[in-house]
């Protein structure tokens, strides 16, 4: 059967439709990529070389990160940057990463005008990181404290009598490898794990005293472990300032200098393949589309998730721990 001149003139017709729906699919995909290559970069359009303040943001659990690290030092070399705000919104991590947090962000400080902004929470590990600025400031319904540290670990030795399962060791010397989730805690292994936690509780209070000016009877007051309110941490002194960014903005033009009505611009570590997780990747996601409060609670996921194999002494808020 030859195709008459009709039916040839409507595959034609076809095609040209097929082949402008891939076209369109094309250009949608090309602005998607776009969209997250300008949501990676930071939601101001602020160019690079462009007189501003940065803004650098501390959610979610913290641990160490050598992209942190590395992040400090671009702003700390950028020439643009005449201020930064740490933003800050965290229940804490591990006192290794808070420490190494501290120490980079009161490096960053010796460089450029700093203030830290409590958007949410600063507790345990995430105060420690705004002890490192010279300014504070806080919503008044912000969490601030939690001075104190904790170790936790497992007791499986109920568990593991219950299936008949015995766990055989050698070991050099008594408290080797000690506290074990195999077997209750010895008085002598749990004794030697609280002068540890006392030594280090003993640290994270001597920075509070020191970077907040506090007398005994002042660090006495707040050094029980528990949270305040933003608007209580001003009276006991964990904060300087009730307010917003903007106002942590304005103390660094007003007492520190900075120009006036600098844009502020987003600061962010860059990416690495071994971090990139479906968390992560839809917290990217969800920047393209401006919904920032869904893309920082991904991000606090995905950093929780991975912080589940992490081991040592921490620094961390957990609610409805408190007694």
């Amino acid at each position: 059967m030859i195709p008459d001149a009709e039916m040839i003139a409507d595959r034609r017709r076809l095609r040209r439709k097929l082949s402008l729906w891939r076209v369109l699919a094309v250009a949608a995909a090309v602005a998607a990529l776009v969209a997250v290559g300008l949501a990676a970069a930071g939601r101001n359009p602020v160019a690079p070389g462009q007189p501003q303040i940065a803004r650098i943001t501390v959610d979610g659990f913290i641990a160490g990160s050598d992209r942190m690290s590395e992040l400090f030092k671009r702003v700390r070399e950028a020439n643009a940057v005449q201020g930064v705000v740490i933003r800050i919104n965290s229940p804490g991590g591990t006192t290794t990463g808070s420490e190494e947090l501290f120490r980079g962000i009161r490096d960053l400080a010796d460089k450029k005008p700093l203030v830290a902004f409590v958007d949410g929470t600063a507790a345990s590990g995430a105060y420690i990181a705004a002890l490192a600025s010279d300014h504070i400031v806080a919503r008044e319904t912000a969490l601030v404290g939690s001075i104190g540290v904790l170790f936790q670990y497992p007791d499986a030795s109920k568990l593991l009598d219950t299936i008949g399962v015995r766990v055989e060791e050698v070991k050099s010397a008594p408290l080797k490898a000690e506290p074990s989730p195999f077997k209750p805690t010895s008085p002598e292994a749990r004794a030697a794990l609280q002068d540890v936690v006392n030594d280090t509780y003993g640290w994270f209070k001597g920075l509070v005293a020191d970077r907040r000016k506090m007398s005994q009877a002042e660090l006495d007051a707040v050094a029980s472990g528990r949270v305040f309110s933003g608007r209580q941490s001003v009276t006991l002194k964990l904060v300087d300032q009730i307010g917003a960014e903007r106002d942590a903005v304005r103390w660094l033009e007003r007492v520190r200098g900075v120009k006036a009505d600098l844009p502020v611009r987003d600061w962010k570590p860059r990416s690495e393949s071994g971090d990139f997780d479906l968390f992560s990747a839809a917290a990217l996601g969800a920047d393209a589309f401006g919904l920032e409060a869904l893309a920082s609670g991904l991000r606090r996921t995905a950093l929780e998730m991975r912080a589940r194999n992490l081991d040592g002494l921490l620094a961390v808020w957990h609610p409805g721990a408190e007694k």
